[in-house]
This record gives structure tokens, sequence and C-alpha cells, in this order.
């Protein structure tokens, strides 16, 4: 454990023992303040390195808690590898596979994914692997995003966009074209407009199949960023996602990420969700019974005024009128559902964090997240898009039997990196 970065080793610490910092920080005997300087990228200004007696006494407090001992370096991706099992396969489907110690385990390997992904190290762990980017519905940030990440772990791409460039448009069941590409490829990432379709493509091949959305149904990696980001963002504000209170606001209807999301923060303990949506853009009733069962607070709300009173998270959703029916008609969708500083400013928490799975509608009468809260450093939407490379990176490296390997493959970038990727970063941007 004494090779491994000091901002995982202290991030799985507080993980293993669900410590917020402070409690952390008293636990170790040292000053917050020390802490946050601890678990700051190498590059910053305020970073500071951890006195190897501090090192030593967090790998002694884990190894006592007897969970994991050599867990973290010996074992990534063991339990995952086990959730993702579909008839003999390995593939990710839904989150449904997913328990908190996968989860875990999975953001344990993006922490240690996090340099690459900064630009700071590079790792080829997957040279020589093929990916294959199938979206059949319009996509630019995650068929990006998944790119980019297989990419930085030294593998290569082949991507299709739309059925018109697709053997689809000529009959190809979704079988044959698995099949096929399988035979092309070493991991495939699949779209498609239809809930259940991804599932047809992995029961054709062996090649690890990803969903990167089927329909109104699912969207497991987008969920796993988004859950992902809440910890980080949490861990910045002293929080712990067990009790916090997640507000969900728009289409919860077709929404495919609030229906992954919330089914994963149900695997924590006393939520309290707010869900706000015209009545005919509900969220499923199957979801919010299941969610109920377990024991979370669930609510609901036809307008977002003085119902996000209280909430730790606002999770945006634009509306997804491509998915309506022809005969349907959206109601009570108003000027009121837009997000914007004037509602975070009345309505809020002074610490809320506001997320937003992309794209968001900047088209007058869309009523989305608005613009003027780019420069707020409660609008984590860009941390939450930057978060998916180390995340998807730990997807790929799992799914492929490489998880073992990043770390030592890491040597460093030869080029000069970005000090700040956008000009409108807030100034929390890269620290945790």
């Amino acid at each position: 454990m004494t090779s491994m970065p000091q901002q995982v080793l202290l991030r799985d610490a507080m993980r293993q023992l669900n410590m917020t910092r402070d409690a952390f920080a008293e636990r170790i005997g040292s000053r917050r303040r020390a802490l946050d300087a601890w678990l700051l990228p190498d590059e910053s200004n305020e970073f500071r390195a951890m006195p190897e007696v501090a090192r030593r006494f967090v790998s002694e407090i884990m190894a006592s808690d007897g969970r994991r001992g050599e867990y973290t370096q010996s074992a990534h991706g063991g339990a995952l590898r086990k959730a993702t099992a579909v008839d003999g396969s390995h593939h990710l489907l839904s989150v449904s596979q997913f328990n908190r110690d996968a989860i875990d385990e999975l953001f344990q390997l993006a922490d240690v994914m996090q340099p690459i992904a900064r630009r700071r190290k590079v790792s080829r762990v997957l040279e020589g692997a093929v990916l294959a980017n199938l979206f059949f519905e319009a996509s630019t940030r995650t068929r990006v995003s998944f790119g980019a990440a297989f990419c930085r772990l030294g593998g290569s791409v082949c991507d299709t966009t739309g059925f018109t460039f697709s053997s689809m448009a000529k009959g190809e069941s979704i079988y044959d074209t698995s099949r096929v590409i399988s035979g092309y490829v070493d991991a495939i990432v699949v779209r498609h407009p239809e809930q259940g379709s991804v599932a047809e493509f992995a029961r054709a091949t062996n090649v690890p199949v990803i969903n990167g959305g089927d329909g109104p149904g699912e969207h497991p990696s987008q969920a796993l960023l988004d859950l992902y980001t809440i910890q980080r963002e949490f861990s910045r504000l002293g929080k712990l996602v067990d009790g916090a209170h997640i507000a969900m606001v728009g289409d919860l209807k077709y929404g495919r990420t609030v229906h992954s999301l919330i089914k994963l923060l149900a695997l924590y303990k006393g939520m309290k969700f707010t869900l706000v949506s015209p009545p005919s853009l509900a969220m499923p009733a199957e979801i919010v019974e299941a969610v109920s069962r377990n024991g979370h607070v669930v609510e609901t709300a036809a307008t977002p005024a003085r119902a996000l009173a209280g909430a730790d998270i606002i999770y945006a959703t634009r509306i997804q009128k491509e998915r309506f029916a022809n005969d349907e008609v959206l109601e009570g969708f108003d000027n009121a559902f837009e997000i914007n500083r004037a509602l975070i400013e009345s309505d809020c928490k002074p610490e809320v964090v506001v997320m937003h799975p992309l794209p968001r509608d900047g088209r007058p009468g869309s009523h989305d997240l608005s613009v003027d809260l780019n420069n707020d450093p409660r609008l984590a939407i860009f941390r939450q898009t930057d978060n998916g490379i180390p995340v998807r990176m730990a997807i790929f490296a799992t799914l492929l039997g490489v998880d073992k390997l990043v770390s030592r493959s890491m040597r460093d970038a030869a080029w000069t990196p970005p000090s700040h990727i956008g000009p409108d970063d807030s100034v929390f941007h890269g620290a945790d």
C-alpha cells in the first residue's frame, strides 16, 4: 500500500470507514486543513505531501477495519467483475448489477485513473485493443467520453453514428450486427433508442458490451459518474451520501439518467428524494415503489417552488420531447422549472450542488438549467463531465481485466496539459 498515491489512499480510507473529512481528520489526529492539502492534486500549489507516519497510521486503520487489508491494490474489480457477469460474459447493462462494495471498488479504481484523466500521466494497458462505439441515437458527449477514456488507456476506437450509416438500415438484426462487430473489436459500447435493445446486443457476444443508453431505460455509466461526482463534491463539503437529500427536477419519465441514478442512490441509507416534474412526466411508479420499499423518503412536487429547500443536490434534466408519443402533449411545464441563479439564491441551501447530465437545452422556452450559473462554484456540471473519463476508464479496465496493471503502468505525460480545461471553470475545479 506504500506505493499508492496519497489521495487514493485517503479517499479509500474515508469510504471504507464512511467518514466525513472532519471526522476522519479527527480520527487520524490531523487538522482538517492539513487533510485538505493532502487530498489536492499533486500539481496544485496548495498540495502537501503526507508525512510517512500519517501514511502508516492510515494504512494500519484500514487493515484493522478487517474488510480489505490489501484489498485496494490486490483485488480491484473482483466484486465488480462478478457483479457484471451476464450469461457467463462480462457486460455492463444496468445499475441493478451493482451493490455498494462493487461501487466502492470501481470508484477506488477511478481515483487511481485521475492522474491519467488530468493529462499528468500516461498508460498503455489497453494497447492493441479496439473499441466499437455503436451509437444509433444522437450523442456527442457520451460517445466522445467513452472513446477518450479508451484511448487514454492506449486503445483505439471505431465509431458509427445513426441508423443511416448502419447495416440495420438494410434490415440486419441486432443479433447479426452484434455477432459481426464482435469479430472486429474487443469491447462494444451501444446506444440505442429502444429500451432493452442493448441487452440483445450482449446476448449475441462474449465481447464486453456497455449500455450507453437504451431509450427511456437506463444509462448506467452516467449514473456511476454522477454518483462519483456526488461523493467528491460531498467530500469537499464534509458530507456523506448516506442521509442526503436529492432533488430531481424535470423529465423524470423519459430521463434514463435519473432512472439509473435513483436506483444507485437507493443503495445508501436514510435517503430523501424530492421528485419534481409535471404529472405527465413523473418518475415511473415501479421505480418509486422500489425506492420507497428500501425505507427512503420519497416526496413529489409539480413545481420547483419551495420544493428544493433543504436539498443537498439538485439534479436537473431537460425535457426529452424526442421520446414523446405522437399524441403526447406537455402540460404544466413553464418558467418555474428553469433552474437559475435567482431560484438557487431564494430557495436553496448555500452549499447546494447543482448537477445536470447534459446536454442542456439553451433555446428560449426550454426552461432548462440556466447559463447564468456558469461561473457559480455550486454548478458542478463540468466537474461532472470531467469525472466521466476516470469512471469510464475504470469500467473498461475492469471489464477487460487490466485493472491491477494500471498503477504500475503509468509514466509522466510528455506534453504540457492545461491548468484549467475551460476559462469558466470554478475555483473548485480540480480540487478534491
